[in-house]
């Protein structure tokens, strides 16, 4: 499972290309499927799922923008990764257009091979972890479906069975009642006190009693629900909530009939009380969890479509090693925040965790109070410290056997400071122009946490200080923020290298 293979389809009409891209994508170990048309690709995905399609812009009969359109107007396939490949100059309407139709990226020819396989593999590793959380889902929402039938088929042997109705009336959870309709007294059984959660002794049940326990939202269906009685009506089920006298809200269905006299008129009405609200959180837990997933999925897609839109480098080498350090990086700090099940991460256990690798020779020093981040805190700040290591590996103290790290952090007025100081490397000068790996760190730091980062380029070491609030601000989205901080900056500074494709270079 930590590397299922993923069909990858292959469109071309000449099959010297689909040979050459066969042979860049093998190293891949993935599926690679070719397909010599259109029609061909269209019959292969209708029975079979795909991960990423590579498709040739220019084929005869159907090309690959109508193959694009076609796809996506199946369901199964909208998200589909697609990448066209363009042995032509594309205008920007071109561009738009296969965009429009769902393509992620262009890929001109001559094609690199290094910078295809590295398109591909992140797209299908894009998939598979996307197919490996939605059958984590299935999984959970099969559990919660069955949990909850059992609870609903429990309720419905208790309502068939009397013997089963006087041992749910012992555990508390059903009752009955009668309403006298002349008279108005209430005649109310052991389990329905014990619903409400009132003492038969000293509880005496009348319409105002009644009442005053119902929840207020919920009232009024009621006062309809007997009101129809008077107009005819013989039998009404309805969910209700009630405030128990200690303060504890529980949810019930309640199955009530009218009892006639010879004339056909009302005399009285007989219910049923059953306690659902075990049930209830049931399915809220289910609604919970299946929210949950979705929201992490959606934001850990995000995070690494930023990344890979945005990071920069000098050549595809060096690209491909900031990918996967960035995406390790955030792996890393998922896996801590899955361990509390999403609940936060303790920041010495971050910081142990992203500076593992380069521990051994004991140039590092951590120290500072226990503090639990938000888990929106947590990835920004790994990402953050993930740039300053790296840089600190190849140009500062952590360069050299003499170089020590010290990382000290503390908490004031509620925001978290941390010191970054570096002594006994190379000679440190101020940068002329800062790196990307510099603006993203005080971008996420800054825009997405609302903190502060500062620089001091000392010549016996680097020091960089940073604040971040504690308390996040709501409504922060820090892959789509990061993204247009950034982006705008880099084209207008020119920092962008002219290997990258246009898709990558923002």
């Amino acid at each position: 499972m930590d590397h299922e293979k993923v069909n990858i389809l292959l469109v071309d009409d000449q099959p010297a290309k689909l040979l050459a891209y066969e042979v860049i994508l093998k190293e891949l170990g993935e599926n690679l499927v070719v397909a010599t048309s259109g029609r061909e690709a269209l019959e292969y995905l209708l029975k079979n799922e795909v991960a990423v399609i590579l498709v040739d812009v220019c084929m005869p009969e159907l090309d690959g923008f109508e193959l694009a359109a076609m796809i996506r107007e199946h369901p199964r396939f909208q998200k589909t990764a697609m990448i066209f490949i363009s042995a032509i100059q594309v205008s920007d309407l071109d561009r738009l257009r296969g965009y429009e139709m769902g393509a992620v990226d262009y890929v001109p020819v001559p094609v690199v091979p290094e910078v295809l396989r590295a398109k591909i593999k992140v797209f299908a590793e894009l998939y598979r972890k996307t197919r490996q959380l939605e059958r984590l889902n299935a999984e959970l929402e099969h559990r919660v479906r069955a949990r909850t039938a059992e609870l609903e088929e429990s309720t419905s042997r208790l309502v068939e069975s009397e013997q089963r109705r006087s041992m749910a009336i012992a555990a508390g959870k059903m009752g009955s009642w009668d309403w006298d309709w002349v008279n108005g007294d209430w005649m109310w059984d052991e389990g329905q006190y014990q619903i409400f959660g009132v003492d038969p002794q000293t509880f005496r049940a009348t319409p105002a009693s009644v009442q005053a326990l119902l929840h207020p939202g919920d009232v009024g269906q009621l006062r309809k629900a007997m009101a129809r009685f008077a107009k005819g009506a013989r039998s009404y089920e309805a969910e209700f909530r009630i405030n128990r006298p200690d303060g504890e809200i529980r949810w019930c269905v309640g199955t009530a009939a009218a009892t006639l006299d010879r004339d056909g008129r009302v005399v009285g009405v007989s219910g049923v009380t059953v306690d659902i609200t075990e049930r209830k959180r049931a399915e809220e837990r289910q609604n919970l969890l299946t929210r949950e997933v979705d929201h992490r999925a959606k934001n850990a897609l995000a995070l690494a479509q930023s990344i890979v839109r945005l990071t920069r480098a000098g050549d595809v080498k060096a690209y491909v090693q900031a990918v996967e350090g960035r995406i390790n990086a955030l792996a890393r700090v998922h896996t801590i925040l899955s361990l509390s099940s999403w609940q936060g991460a303790e920041i010495k256990k971050l910081i142990v965790e992203e500076l593992a690798p380069y521990s051994a020779g004991g140039q590092i020093k951590v120290s500072g109070s226990e503090v639990q981040l938000q888990p929106a805190t947590a990835q920004t700040l790994a990402l953050a410290l993930h740039e300053l290591v790296t840089n600190s590996a190849k140009y500062g103290a952590l360069s050299t056997l003499s170089g020590q790290l010290s990382i000290i952090w503390q908490v004031q007025a509620n925001t978290l400071v941390l010191s970054w100081e570096e002594t006994g490397g190379p000679l440190v000068r101020k940068p002329e122009v800062r790196g990307f790996g510099t603006r993203s760190l005080m971008t996420s730091i800054e825009s997405q946490l609302g903190g502060e980062a500062l620089f001091d380029w000392r010549s016996e070491g680097l020091i960089c200080r940073l604040s971040v609030p504690l308390a996040q601000k709501a409504g922060t989205s820090e892959a789509n923020d990061l993204e247009n901080d950034i982006s705008q900056s880099d084209v207008v500074s020119g920092n962008i290298p002219e290997w990258l494709p246009q898709s990558a270079r923002v």
